[in-house]
């Protein structure tokens, strides 16, 4: 089992929520916002573009106080518990606006499988910056409608997990011709979605109401159902499983209309060679997806004609280390994440960390 901390985030309001999360996590909190700044600036400065950090973040809280102003309040929490400025807190959960915004390269991102049927189960590669391996944390969060586990940054409300109803979340970011920031970040819609939804057409409904300004797939998988909901500034589309139950996704547009404007399959056409090695391997999978079926799926490097367990070269700088740095298996049925700490290549019966949904 791993030893990633485990912060167990509680309170009746959305601002003592956040509280309780910037105390547990303040030190972890400022070190990952020292990355980021830094990432920020580097990846600027790359594209010959300059960033006003503070004006993009508060931007993205304006576009958040209007469609959920709560999830607001729980930043203000975070800050307040923190010790940090507000915009701070707002740039961390709107970082990949920021980033869409500096013209970050995103190769090596996240591979999800999920198989569908009367037990539908899947999971996902994480993959981010190598500086950031100890920036994030697993969490169970009650006090909203719905109580969920998940795993996330710090500082960031959400990312992947499941809550209490059962419905869970898959995360892959995307690239779209007109991504920017203004919008509501999709972390923060990717927290709404495990607060509060209560049901797969509940959840599918929320997302494809976000009024988002960067790209995503979020996938919602309950224990019969799954779909991919694809994010972008020009509009949502829902991608439903294969005739075989299955759902592939790595970081380009599967919906025609959106993927007219594709704009990180163009920039890193990686992303295919890993969609096409996934779909190939699970033609030949019979039986659930449970953690080991799913390491067997993932554990794919160039070797193998596609780098989906991705490992930092030794070399490189800052924006350009990209590792594995988690993966997750999904049990809806069971309101259950099992987490193994890095890529699938290392994982084992014994590197499993299990969290559950709470209950009220």
């Amino acid at each position: 089992m791993n030893s990633r901390t485990t912060l167990r985030i509680t309170g009746d309001t959305p601002r003592r929520r956040g509280e309780d999360r910037g105390r547990r996590a303040r030190a972890g909190i400022a070190r990952a916002w020292r990355v980021y700044e830094e990432l920020f600036a580097t990846v600027a400065a790359g594209n010959a573009r300059t960033l006003d950090v503070p004006a993009l973040a508060l931007r993205a809280a304006d576009a958040t106080r209007a469609w959920a102003p709560e999830l607001v309040e729980e930043m203000e929490g975070v800050a307040d518990g923190a010790g940090l400025p507000f915009w701070t807190v707002a740039a961390l959960n709107a970082r990949t606006e920021i980033l869409a915004v500096a013209g970050a390269p995103r190769t090596g991102e996240c591979s999800t499988l999920v198989h569908g049927g009367p037990r539908t189960t899947g999971g996902q590669c994480w993959d981010w910056h190598q500086e950031l391996a100890d920036a994030w944390h697993l969490q169970t969060v009650t006090g909203d409608v719905q109580g969920f586990a998940g795993i996330t940054e710090h500082g960031i409300l959400a990312k992947i997990g499941v809550n209490e109803a059962g419905v869970g979340v898959l995360f892959n970011i995307l690239g779209h011709a007109d991504d920017a920031a203004g919008g509501v970040p999709v972390h923060l819609v990717a927290r709404q979605v495990l607060g509060t939804a209560g049901s797969f057409a509940e959840a599918v409904g929320m997302l494809t109401g976000a009024p988002v300004s960067a790209s995503t797939v979020i996938t919602v998988v309950t224990a019969d159902r799954a779909a991919s909901v694809e994010l972008a500034p020009a509009g949502s589309a829902v991608v439903t499983p294969d005739d075989r139950g299955w759902l592939v996704r790595t970081n380009h547009f599967l919906a025609p209309a959106l993927a007219a404007a594709e704009l990180r399959g163009r920039r890193e056409p990686e992303t295919y060679d890993r969609h096409r090695l996934l779909t190939e391997r699970v033609l030949g999978h019979t039986g659930p997806l449970g953690p080991d079926a799913l390491v067997r799926l993932l554990a794919a490097h160039r070797d193998d004609g596609a780098e989906v367990c991705c490992h930092a070269p030794a070399g490189g700088h800052l924006g350009s280390r990209w590792a594995t740095l988690a993966t997750v298996a999904l049990d809806p049925a069971e309101r259950r994440l099992m987490v193994h700490d890095g890529g699938p290549c290392t994982a084992g019966p014994e590197t499993w960390t299990r969290i559950e949904a709470p209950g009220r």
